[in-house]
């Protein structure tokens, strides 16, 4: 018997930007200039997940140009995921070290470009591109923690579920939760908060215990309502890296009582939620002008995650099919190492991450 997905807890408002058009249009154009996306099958797959509507969502708020920025992200995010997180890469994690180095020099200001003869990798020509665009206008502090974010993302997470595959390791669902909001990238996402909304958070508010419990459990419930959405499809798959999943493992609960389970955790993580951006905002009214913003992108983010989840044909089941050549047009076309790795892992490669 199928489970019910329950009812995730969400009392914010449903929020689309209005410039989600021009995105869907700006995408199409910058996925074919930077070789992010060349085939028609990924192209199909590409426009269905509509990743403008899914930017739109969580940040309501932008202008145009913002509202493209952070829409490029999401797209390098989720290609690149989808092939480092569960393509042919996934399961060897010695091999992400040599794809990611590259990206590094990148982020480092260490990248000479291509060397002679050198055909560089789609998702290094388009970091570069996003870099320059991103980066050389924030405050240093901001650049600091958005790059450290980035890179923990790419290396250290990443190999990390790379290596539980490899080693046939099932984590605890506390090295989980920790490890989630890195494997997931979210934390690249909420800084992008900042840029997007024109304000600057002093390092004193993110070292602040309230912003902290603030952001760790917007990304909590962003990346635990991922897991309850992928759930099924990655069972379909084989993937263990999923909360739902973990619990059943480890609690032995049923696939009903676990998904009942995540969905209560989720609401309670809203609580403290609310009560933290409460206590924030009561300890410095002189900041609200910074920090209401903030917290709303925060806010935005859990809801449009929810709303995208709900319509998006990215996490069905019956879409498996779709991966029957296990990453081949991501390496080919994103990672630029098709050829070299063609033999290596044989599970397909979801596209789950959120």
């Amino acid at each position: 018997m199928e489970s019910e997905l329950p009812d995730i807890y969400c009392p914010f408002p449903q929020r689309s930007n209005p410039h989600v058009e021009h995105t869907r249009e700006h995408l199409t154009t910058w996925t074919r200039q930077t070789g992010l996306v060349h085939r028609e099958s990924a192209r199909r797959r590409f426009e269905q997940a509509d990743f403008g509507a899914f930017v739109g969502m969580v940040y309501p708020t932008a202008n145009s140009e913002h509202l493209d920025l952070v829409a490029d992200w999401f797209v390098w995010l989720f290609l690149v995921d989808d092939q480092l997180d569960d393509g042919h890469l996934g399961r060897t994690p010695e091999r992400i070290q040599s794809v990611v180095a590259r990206m590094r020099s990148v982020v480092e200001g260490k990248d000479s470009g291509p060397l002679p003869g050198e055909e560089l990798p789609a998702a290094v020509v388009a970091l570069a591109d996003l870099w320059e665009r991103t980066v050389p206008r924030a405050a240093p502090h901001w650049r600091t923690r958005f790059a450290w974010h980035l890179m923990t993302y790419l290396t250290t997470a990443t190999a990390w579920e790379a290596g539980n595959r490899a080693d046939g390791a099932v984590p605890s669902e506390a090295t989980y939760i920790a490890k989630r909001r890195h494997t997931g990238a979210i934390h690249v996402c909420m800084d992008l908060i900042e840029i997007v909304a024109g304000i600057e958070a002093p390092e004193s508010i993110h070292n602040d215990p309230r912003f902290i419990t603030a952001l760790e459990t917007s990304c909590n419930v962003v990346c635990w309502a991922n897991d309850v959405y992928s759930f099924e499809k990655e069972q379909v798959l084989g993937e263990i890296h999923n909360l739902v999943h973990l619990v059943r493992h480890h609690r032995g609960y049923g696939e009903q009582q676990a998904l009942d389970h995540v969905c209560a955790e989720i609401a309670a993580e809203t609580e403290r939620f609310l009560r933290a951006e409460e206590e924030l905002l009561g300890m410095y009214p002189q900041l609200s002008g910074m920090l209401t913003p903030y917290l709303d992108g925060m806010r935005s983010w859990m809801r449009g995650n929810l709303d995208w989840s709900r319509q998006t044909p990215r996490y069905n089941p019956a879409d498996v099919s779709q991966y029957a050549q296990p990453g081949e047009y991501l390496e080919e076309t994103v990672l630029g190492v098709a050829t070299e790795h063609a033999d290596l892992g044989k599970g397909p490669a979801p596209a789950r991450r959120g």
